[in-house]
């Protein structure tokens, strides 16, 4: 049987969320479970700074900071790819996007984290039927090399505007063409972008943006699965909800 394509995956995940929704149970994460058990030692624990987990595993968005939206770990099962080094381009320089938009982090990271929110539409234009998908990746960084991270993915928007094509594990993923979009300024830098796609001759807008801060990297996706799955156009916005809360937190926690 084929394996299905990297959209189709992205519209299952969504479509297995919408059912846990709609079973009523919470679904934010403890955030104990991202935060290891108390050392031995109480003050050394309390003197020592924390990992890089550590800190992402504070700072990621949860639904207390997003107004009731639903929180989640992402299935893996649904993953086009557990890791950048499964991934593929046809063009390397826009790899810094095939990555963003298949929730895996940029560049070599001390550690990193990815959440899928879910909620009411908070975009009056978006194209879907009353719910915003946008996933949430943070990825801590040695000195200096969030920075370099960052002018990656900003030179990937610059040199992909003809598109290009992403593969992992024999699955594909083609965008049409990326612009550069204006978002809200945040963090030290931030960076904001648009693909187009087609998936069974249905064209689909998909939106993502970069944020840094000091030697963090934000990045948020927004795709509309129901819609891929269903074979009507979309137009999935970021939730801005979402993205403000994220960049709060880590506005509050960065050390720059």
């Amino acid at each position: 049987m084929n394996r299905p394509t990297s959209t189709a995956l992205a519209a299952l995940s969504l479509l297995s969320v919408a059912a846990l929704t709609a079973c009523g149970g919470s679904s934010d994460p403890d955030p104990a479970a991202d935060e290891p058990k108390a050392g031995s030692s109480t003050s050394a624990s309390t003197a020592k700074a924390p990992t890089p987990a550590e800190h992402l595993a504070a700072t990621i968005v949860t639904k207390a900071d997003t107004d009731g939206f639903e929180v989640e770990e992402p299935d893996d099962e649904y993953a086009f790819a557990e890791s950048t080094d499964e991934v593929t381009v046809d063009k390397p320089v826009c790899a810094p996007l095939a990555y963003a938009m298949n929730q895996l982090p940029l560049g070599t990271p001390e550690a990193d984290l990815t959440r899928l929110t879910s909620g009411p539409t908070d975009a009056p234009t978006q194209l879907t039927k009353g719910v915003t998908f946008t996933y949430v990746t943070l990825a801590s960084y040695a000195p200096g090399k969030a920075r370099s991270t960052f002018a990656d993915a900003r030179k990937a928007v610059d040199a992909c505007g003809a598109g290009f094509t992403a593969k992992a594990n024999g699955n594909e993923s083609p965008y049409d063409s990326v612009t550069a979009e204006k978002v809200t300024p945040a963090g030290d830098e931030s960076l904001g972008f648009t693909s187009t796609m087609t998936f069974r001759g249905v064209p689909h807008v998909l939106h993502g943006e970069v944020v840094r801060s000091g030697d963090v990297l934000a990045v948020y996706f927004s795709v509309d699965g129901m819609a891929i799955a269903n074979s009507r156009p979309s137009d999935a916005k970021l939730s801005p909800t979402v993205v403000k809360a994220q960049n709060s937190k880590l506005a509050a926690g960065s050390g720059s």
